[in-house]
């Protein structure tokens, strides 16, 4: 039996969300993910001016500090799938690894077998 599943994030649009990072599949999770952090930075500090010198339009920039998180929360949800290659091909890579130097051991063990093998057989002929 086999079960497939399909773990699809949905898009922020169809979240209802606006997307304030480039669209496609080629994303510089890093250059967004710094650019969204200042865009965060700068609307903190525009709140706290707006509570200190007009308390009652603080709504707004609470709205685009909401929309900034979402972006954030969904482009590091984004990157799962990205960590998880990276980290099955540092597996297997020391998996690899672990082989070769197994197979060396063998190897090399083989031949120190051959060899006591050998000089037991030259000490039974000179007898």
């Amino acid at each position: 039996m086999k079960i497939v599943t399909s773990d699809v994030l949905p898009s922020l649009e169809e979240q209802g969300v606006r997307q304030l990072y480039s669209k496609g599949p080629n994303v510089d999770f890093k250059k967004e993910l710094r650019s969204l952090n200042s865009e965060l930075q700068l609307h903190i500090l525009e709140l706290a001016d707006i509570l200190i010198e007009r308390p009652s339009q603080y709504a707004r920039r609470i709205e685009e500090i909401s929309t900034v998180f979402k972006n954030l929360h969904h482009l590091l949800n984004s990157l799962h799938p990205h960590q998880a290659r990276s980290t099955l091909i540092h597996i297997m890579e020391l998996q690899i690894k672990r082989r070769k130097q197994a197979l060396e051991d063998i190897k090399r063990r083989r031949e120190v077998a051959q060899r006591i093998l050998n000089e037991s057989l030259a000490t039974l002929d000179g007898h």
